[in-house]
């Protein structure tokens, strides 16, 4: 992917953050995800029903890697089965951390692909998909 492309996709989704916002819902899981290290600091919350996620907000102050990154996690997982998230979710780490991943289940996400190359950054970008999981994993429980 371009790298115009990638910073205009990751500007856009800064600006214009995709379900930003939290709703007072009781059948929402909700869990909150800082970086001690940086301003990150968000609270993300899903709602599960039959193993689908239906719907995820969150919100807080975070920079501009980890305020994208949270809301193409959203718009990508949104819909999702609890395995395809998980996968998502799995492929995604891979890629941050160089590993193998298979960057056909990333969709959007692709475009944090080159993350790695500032180490200091990887946490912000992995923030959101700790929160998701701990969700997920919470309802598996």
């Amino acid at each position: 992917m371009d790298e115009k492309l990638k910073r205009d996709i990751i500007l856009e989704h800064y600006q214009n953050p995709y379900h930003r916002g939290l709703i007072d819902d009781d059948r929402y899981v909700r869990v909150n995800s800082r970086n001690a290290s940086c301003v990150d600091n968000i609270d993300v919350m899903a709602l599960i029903e039959n193993g689908v996620i239906v719907d995820a907000r969150f919100d807080g102050e975070a920079c501009a890697i980890c305020t994208s990154a949270t809301s193409v996690m959203l718009k990508t997982l949104i819909g999702k089965t609890v395995e395809e998230a998980e996968v998502i979710i799995a492929n995604f780490n891979n890629m941050i951390n160089e590993q193998e991943y298979d960057g056909s289940k990333l969709a959007e996400l692709n475009v944090y692909d080159t993350i790695y190359r500032q180490p200091n950054r990887k946490t912000c970008a992995l923030l959101p998909f700790r929160a998701i999981k701990d969700i997920i994993d919470s309802k598996k429980n």
